[in-house]
């Protein structure tokens, strides 16, 4: 696990972080549960922990840290054994919406375990947890479990009731909500590695209007990143065509390596973001999720291609290490789409320094919208 194997001070730094989230409970409840927003979950643990926050790349894990992949849950303890959203499927409904309820929880099962797959793949983690904030009267309790794979050998116990479908596979206890195509998880929640007290303020908003008059505080922060766009890794109609894009070392003209490729630039991307990227074939540094840098380039008439500075660089992380296809085998969308990525986002940091993460299906689609 990890908050055991953590240095003290950095415990107490998450727990005083926590605190002062739980503190303002009064300006959304008046439960005696401190409430905690997931968000601010995610935030505190990366701050306290220094580590990666990943909740932008719509993947398994929210964090990284080194090589391990973070989920990171926040919920009321109740009876200790509640069920939680640990994945959803609205985009993939037509994979499975027809299949008898055996079949149906095979398939969500199976996507399920190809994206817990692809973001160790895209991130290069070694192992995934959750790290759990439980909220009960008065207090957080820290708890962390392994984030397992579903044993799609050992299902068993499936049932159908109404609006949802259970099921069992000889670790957990499952239930996949049909109508909201999302899948929970119970989550038993012992032992607790950590607990602690909270305070809530009676008037929280008093507290920081005083907060503010006595302390000279400066609100103005200038993001990291200057400018986003998205690309799509598919060609017209939703085709990732089989003789270009990522499937570029399948065209004909003259002899090519296995892992050459690249990502589509669609024209109304330097139409409407003309200076986004550097001139054509002016090379720029793009930091991949997995930590590593890659020398990147515009190319191709039009500009209407994103390689790798070495054209094999490029085809080598994303078709190798991450979607994890053998030479000479075709991407295609079906394979996107069980992976739940179409799309990638690519922030600029400045004119030489841009980062890349892959997107949700329809990403690109809705970028481009509104564009």
């Amino acid at each position: 696990m990890f908050f055991q194997t953590q240095k003290p001070e950095l415990k107490k730094e998450y727990e005083h972080f926590l605190k002062i989230a739980g503190c303002l409970s009064n300006l959304f409840s008046e439960s005696d549960i401190p409430y905690l927003y997931y968000r601010v979950a995610e935030k505190v643990f990366c701050r306290a922990f220094s580590a990666e926050d990943l909740s932008r790349s719509d993947v398994s894990a929210d964090a990284k840290k080194d090589a391990l992949g973070i989920g990171l849950k926040t919920f009321l303890a109740n009876n200790n054994k509640t069920f939680q959203k640990v994945a959803e499927f609205n985009n993939d409904r037509r994979l499975y919406e027809n299949l008898s309820p055996e079949d149906l929880i095979k398939k969500v099962s199976e996507l399920r375990n190809a994206r817990i797959e692809f973001t160790e793949n895209a991130h290069a983690l070694k192992n995934s947890i959750y790290h759990c904030v439980v909220r009960n009267k008065g207090k957080f309790l820290i708890f962390e479990e392994v984030m397992d794979k579903v044993d799609i050998f050992n299902i068993k116990n499936i049932t159908e009731r109404k609006g949802s479908i259970v099921f069992n596979d000889g670790k957990h206890d499952y239930s996949f909500l049909v109508s909201k195509s999302t899948l929970t998880k119970r989550f038993i929640t012992e032992p607790i590695v950590y607990e602690f007290n909270v305070d809530i303020l009676e008037d929280p908003l008093l507290e920081l209007r005083e907060l503010l008059e006595k302390t000279d505080l400066h609100f103005e922060k200038e993001s990291k990143i200057k400018q986003t766009i998205y690309l799509p890794l598919y060609g017209r109609n939703q085709i990732v065509f089989e003789k270009s894009g990522l499937n570029q070392w399948n065209a004909g003209g003259r002899d090519r390596h296995a892992n050459e490729v690249y990502i589509p630039i669609p024209a109304e991307i330097h139409k409407n973001f003309p200076s986004f990227f550097p001139d054509r074939e002016t090379p720029f540094d793009l930091k991949l999720p997995n930590g590593n840098t890659m020398q990147s380039k515009v190319c191709q008439d039009g500009g209407k291609a994103l390689m790798s500075y070495s054209n094999r660089e490029l085809g080598q992380w994303i078709l190798r290490d991450v979607l994890k296809l053998k030479e000479e085998e075709l991407l295609t969308y079906d394979r996107l789409q069980i992976l739940g990525i179409d799309s990638v986002r690519i922030d600029k940091i400045d004119n030489v320094n841009f980062e890349i993460n892959f997107a949700r299906i329809g990403s690109y689609e809705q970028f481009k919208n509104m564009s």
